[in-house]
């Protein structure tokens, strides 16, 4: 078999039903425009998953507007200016982090940015285009007063050394539009590409986040000639005093537990998508009907404020759980197998005389067989113009023994005639008898046949054991018998060969020598070798009872062969679904195999029921299982993965939407002693702690420096669906956490999104660690900063 063959096939039904779910989910809406503002070389693989996860999740977000600022080369090539976006996604060249000395290549950027006007010159141009572009779709928003700008950069890009130029630039240049600017910054960390350049990327980090805390301090202010005129003409912008951005979010590869994320970075991706949706979304009429609190960015931004009044930063963690529709399509591929499979071990039940009948075995057919390979017993007759040996007289005939009188009157001569008209004849017409090729006819029409005739009744009714159901064993017991009536008719012949011409009782001519001669020479060929011919007879009935076992014992190697070629792909199946369902999360693969068993012998069963029984061994579906063996388990697959994909998966039972399938399977009828069957209420339990430890925050902290911490918990689906109302009641007297629910008509899945806040940036792990390199770094002359080092923070 075929793995990969399996494996494309379970992906391929994956993706379909992904994409076709997915048409059926409803999308929510944003509220006001929103940009994504991408800085840096490093965060350039973000651009299209963030864009694709927005145009996944939002109805409107054929207007969403990105930029990339990045270096001159890395704009060009890059820039995100994929996927038929490239009106949407602009890019804006910065001067390039490469070719400097490390030691100095943050400051370098920024003395070149600020030196070399055409940097600035070009960002305006991209920002006015790009201010014009969202202009154009307005008619996708409900209003045009406010547009959510999300920055995003990477805390070891260098080129984040310009993040306030080109944050306050682009807000300048929207407010010309737009009555308000929200601006989010959305840090992110990756530790697992650091590397061999562990050091120097960490003290890189560091340097940002220093900047970064001066940039979100209450008095941060900041002026600089940013906006210029077609002319040339500089105008400055101004900011504060207050922090730069509304929210920081930091996000790391690396979780609370300090664990990578199996997703990597692409958790994060989503988790920008959903935010930005989070505040920005259109509310609903069913929000509101369904009670539960949306979210509300001033009480997060309060509850994330310590009692110091120090603003907090927050991060978050995101979970999903879907249909398992890889693990679906495995499992209903193996348990199709096994009931096909089944339905041929049931097979036909035909009595021993039936089976035999059948294959030409019994005793009746034998003997006309047997008989038909011996030429015409009326052609012992022409024996007797053989010439004889001299003219004996019947005087000197009378007293030998008739192989005696043989002998004298034709030497070898009858036997001779004999082997070659009849013995040799026989054993020719013997050798050409292939029973294997006229069973096939047989056979093939018997395994469509209702009941039908298959490999696994054929390896047991050739099976080499004394039981009564063998034809194998009926056989050699007729073979048995044939030798000892073989052996009888030997000695018979031995006798009658041994008697003396003179007792034998043919008609004797007194006077007439010659005629005697001739009537005793009638009756020695038709006494002696009608005698020979009758052994004859039984012989080659032996003989063809000998081809006959042999092609019995090739039959029963043969079904054996298929029968052992069908344990072991049902097993590779076996184990294909059960680690497929092994590798999903505890939740989503819970009671699969039992559920679709059961759905998947009632839909055959259906099928079989308005088609007709051996349905699927007709040429529309399997045809004959045993030709496809022959050509291997990959042929058998191929053939049953087109039967499940067109019949069985088409069928209703798998159309349900997420909750509706998890319903199902938790329902599933089981035995009380099978344990590792789950109650809908265990599932659920399992579910919601499953997308809870899914969703937890991609950030390690420092839990025992950090002097607050806030906490918001939002799902994303049918609030009306039985799971989110078991969630929204699940620890509702113990929760000290603000929990929402995003209202969404959803057939594929639910999703959770968790939000954190009120730590400070000494309180990240990565602070604590990058601190020290950074130290290092700066006291051998790395020059980390653009600014001056009084104008910056002290380390914490």
């Amino acid at each position: 078999m075929d793995k990969a063959q399996v494996l494309s096939y379970a992906e391929q039904y994956a993706a379909q039903e992904e994409a076709q779910r997915s048409k059926g989910d409803g999308r929510s809406s944003i509220h006001y425009p929103a940009l994504f503002l991408f800085v840096g070389d490093k965060v350039a693989p973000a651009i299209a998953p963030v864009l694709n996860s927005c145009e996944r999740k939002w109805d409107n977000a054929g207007g969403i507007m990105a930029v990339h600022a990045a270096a001159e080369e890395a704009g060009a090539a890059g820039g995100g200016k994929k996927e038929g976006r490239e009106e949407r996604v602009m890019t804006m060249p910065l001067p390039l982090a490469a070719g400097h000395d490390n030691r100095s290549v943050r400051q370098a950027v920024y003395r070149q940015f600020h030196e070399d006007s055409r940097y600035l010159a070009e960002m305006n141009r991209v920002l006015r285009r790009l201010s014009n572009s969202i202009a154009d779709y307005g008619r996708l928003y409900s209003s045009f007063d406010v547009i959510h700008l999300s920055v995003i950069t990477r805390v070891d890009d260098p080129l984040n050394v310009l993040l306030p130029e080109i944050t306050l630039l682009a807000r300048a240049i929207l407010s010309q539009s737009f009555k308000s600017v929200q601006s989010d910054l959305y840090t992110l960390i990756n530790e697992r590409e650091q590397g061999e350049n562990f050091g120097y990327s960490s003290s890189v980090g560091l340097a940002f986040l220093r900047e970064l805390e001066a940039m979100q301090l209450n008095d941060f202010t900041f002026a600089a000639p940013l906006l210029v005129t077609e002319e040339d003409l500089s105008i400055p912008v101004k900011h504060g005093p207050s922090p730069l951005f509304d929210l920081v979010y930091v996000l790391s590869d690396k979780n609370e537990r300090g664990m990578m994320s199996p997703g990597g970075m692409n958790d994060n991706y989503e988790i920008i998508s959903h935010i930005s949706l989070l505040k920005n979304r259109v509310t609903s009429a069913a929000d509101a009907d369904a009670g539960h609190g949306g979210y509300n960015n001033m009480t997060f931004k309060s509850g994330i404020r310590g009692s110091t009044g120090r603003q907090g930063y927050a991060t978050a963690g995101f979970s999903g759980v879907r249909r398992p529709n890889l693990q679906i399509a495995l499992a209903v591929l193996y348990h199709a197998f096994r009931q096909l499979a089944a339905q041929m071990r049931e097979g036909s039940q035909l009595s021993l005389r039936e089976r035999q009948m059948l294959l030409g075995l019994d005793e009746a057919a034998l003997r006309e067989r047997a008989a038909a390979l011996l030429p015409d017993e009326a052609g012992l007759s022409e024996m007797t113009g053989l010439m004889s040996h001299g003219r004996p007289s019947y005087g000197e005939l009378k007293q030998l023994s008739l192989q005696e009188a043989e002998q004298l009157l034709f030497g070898g001569g009858g036997e001779a005639y004999f082997e070659s008209n009849f013995a040799a004849e026989a054993a020719r017409r013997t050798a050409d008898a292939d029973p294997l090729r006229e069973w096939r006819a047989v056979l093939a029409a018997q395994e469509t046949a209702v009941p039908a005739v298959t490999f696994y009744q054929l390896a047991g009714w050739t099976a080499d054991r004394d039981e009564a159901g063998s034809v194998l064993h009926q056989l050699r017991q007729h073979m048995a018998g044939l030798r000892a009536v073989r052996s009888a008719a030997e000695e018979e012949l031995e006798q009658l060969y041994a008697e003396s011409v003179e007792r034998q009782p043919f008609q004797r001519v007194p006077l007439l020598d010659k005629r005697t001669v001739r009537n005793f020479i009638h009756y020695l060929f038709s006494a002696v070798y009608g005698k020979r011919y009758e052994l004859l007879r039984y012989e080659s009935e032996l003989a063809l009872c000998r081809r006959l076992e042999a092609a019995l014992e090739q039959l029963h190697a043969e079904s054996i062969r298929r029968v052992k070629q069908m344990e072991a792909l049902e097993e590779e199946l076996r184990v294909l679904a059960l680690e497929s369902i092994g590798r999903a999360s505890e939740t989503t693969g819970e009671n699969i195999m039992e559920y679709y068993r059961t759905v998947t012998e009632q839909v055959m069963k259906d099928i079989e029921t308005r088609r007709g029984p051996g349905i699927f061994f007709s040429e529309r579906y399997m045809g004959s299982m045993a030709q496809l063996l022959e050509q291997g388990g990959t042929a058998v697959v191929e053939r049953l993965i087109e039967v499940c994909r067109k019949e069985l998966l088409a069928a209703e039972p798998f159309t349900f939407s997420f909750e509706e399938e998890l319903l199902r399977r938790a329902n599933v009828a089981a035995a009380y002693e099978n344990r590792q069957v789950l109650s809908r209420e265990e599932l659920f339990k399992r579910l919601y702690r499953s997308l809870e430890e899914g969703a937890v925050v991609n950030v390690r902290l420092f839990e025992y420096t950090q002097e607050h911490r806030h906490e918001e918990k939002y799902f994303f689906g049918d609030s009306g669906s039985e799971f989110l109302r078991y969630a929204f009641g699940a620890d509702e007297t113990t929760r000290i956490y603000r929990l929402g629910f995003v209202h969404e008509q959803r057939r594929s899945g639910v999703e959770k999104l968790n939000l954190m806040g009120g730590f400070h940036l000494e309180d990240l792990l990565y602070y604590r660690n990058g601190k020290v390199y950074y130290e290092t770094y700066a006291s051998n002359g790395y020059l980390l900063h653009g600014l001056p080092e009084e104008q910056l923070p002290a380390l914490k």
